[in-house]
């Protein structure tokens, strides 16, 4: 914490005065990158992307498998019109869960990147608001954010 109150501080250029009012500049991104938190939640979640791509990887190869069977099957002459309907079906089916898994992968990944990096984002703001009320500055803008 204590690092995190020195970076910040060292971050945070010389106030322009204006009308009286003290402002201040700090790099928010900046700070970000030297975090190990944000590294660590960066490590998280890689890792959690790489669990859900593998799922969707079994997946892909399931369907791929089928659908090798049912060629084969259609080529070998050994399915019924209807039969042949039944299995793609399936298969559609199939390509829809897949699609609909992409879909949730995304999601699941947003959600889960809000779950690591919120506690850190409220962590370096706390620690900016307070390094500004402790220095006077009537307002601190964020240079990374343009």
């Amino acid at each position: 914490m204590k690092f995190l109150s020195n970076l910040v501080f060292l971050l945070i250029l010389l106030p322009a005065v204006s009308q009286g009012q003290k402002l201040g500049y700090v790099n928010s991104q900046e700070i970000l990158s030297k975090m190990t938190e944000v590294k660590i939640a960066n490590i998280q979640l890689e890792s959690y992307e790489k669990e859900l791509a593998a799922k969707g990887e079994q997946m892909v190869l399931l369907f791929e498998n089928q659908y090798k069977l049912y060629m084969n099957d259609v080529n070998a002459g050994l399915l019924s019109k209807v039969q042949m309907s039944q299995k793609e079906e399936e298969l559609v089916k199939k390509q829809e869960e897949i699609k609909n898994y992409e879909s949730e992968m995304e999601m699941m990944l947003q959600k889960k990147q809000s779950e690591l990096f919120e506690p850190i984002m409220a962590k370096v703001k706390n620690e900016i608001d307070k390094l500004g009320k402790e220095g006077n500055y009537s307002m601190i803008l964020d240079s990374s954010q343009g």
